[in-house]
């Protein structure tokens, strides 16, 4: 395989990993967890997608890989302890989303991808993003997918120690953060695999099964026995050798994207 190309994309870290093969070819996008693995270039490793004859660009969250502060996650965690909701998840997935339309128009500008429909893939707090761009933006897509997405931002909150102290504002910032809500906006984009582990936090995995039911034929299920929530070994910065979960997720995204380009390029002719 050719060596993953590392950049910035209209201040977005990225790694890219071209397909076999010369010319423009088609785009996917994707986000990465904040468990392991937790970096654009740690994503690409567990993830990478090998076999697709398109350009899987892997996009940097907020606060992680090199974006983050003195080389440690230690300011991301801090805002985590200070307000997980509206001082890190809610703001990561804000920031995410509305970058990207001038990541995507610098990915465009620099490496050799079609202007077609991209696809769009996102793990854990990195679903969330991906299904923020389908249900909240217009950019075009082919086919969606998540990886033990946060789909309930009430869902993730629940998993830290404590109740969280709600009010009005951020109770209107969690529900903006149900999904399962914008499923018929969902349906309406793009079709959506939704990958799920059989071990992944429990509410998660209920919240997996309530988004395929809302979403009806234009969604999915992969379940994946023996799959806890992460996809990669602790710290999951760097770059590690793909785990066998995270290879039987990766083939199941692999053939996922494949038909769906297929369907695509049927489209586009």
């Amino acid at each position: 395989m050719r060596s993953p190309i590392t950049g910035m994309a209209a201040g977005v870290p990225f790694t890219a990993l071209p397909p076999v093969g010369n010319g423009p070819a088609p785009l996917i996008v994707t986000w990465h967890m904040l468990d392991a693995p937790r970096s654009d270039a740690a994503f690409a490793a567990a993830l990478p997608m090998n076999d697709l004859p398109a350009w899987r660009v892997h996009l940097g969250m907020p606060m992680c890989g090199a974006r983050m502060v003195d080389g440690s996650m230690a300011a991301g965690l801090e805002l985590i302890r200070k307000d997980v909701l509206m001082s890190a998840l809610h703001p990561f997935v804000q920031q995410a989303s509305e970058e990207f339309p001038a990541a995507l128009a610098s990915i465009r500008a620099q490496l050799p991808v079609d202007d077609g429909p991209i696809g769009v893939l996102g793990g854990s707090l990195g679903g969330a993003v991906a299904l923020r761009i389908l249900a909240g933006t217009e950019i075009p897509v082919f086919a969606g997918a998540i990886v033990n997405a946060a789909i309930r931002m009430r869902s993730v909150v629940d998993l830290f120690p404590g109740d969280y102290p709600y009010d009005a504002e951020s109770e209107k910032t969690v529900d903006s953060l149900d999904f399962v809500a914008a499923a018929g906006t969902i349906a309406g984009r793009a079709p959506l695999l939704v990958v799920s582990g059989e071990l992944d936090h429990p509410a998660l995995r209920a919240d997996a099964l309530d988004l395929v039911d809302a979403l009806g034929e234009r969604s999915e299920l992969l379940s994946i026995p023996g799959l806890a929530h992460p996809l990669a070994d602790e710290p999951g910065i760097e770059p590690a050798p793909q785990l066998p979960l995270a290879r039987e997720v990766d083939a199941g995204l692999t053939t996922w994207f494949r038909r769906h380009l297929a369907d695509a390029g049927r489209r586009s002719r």
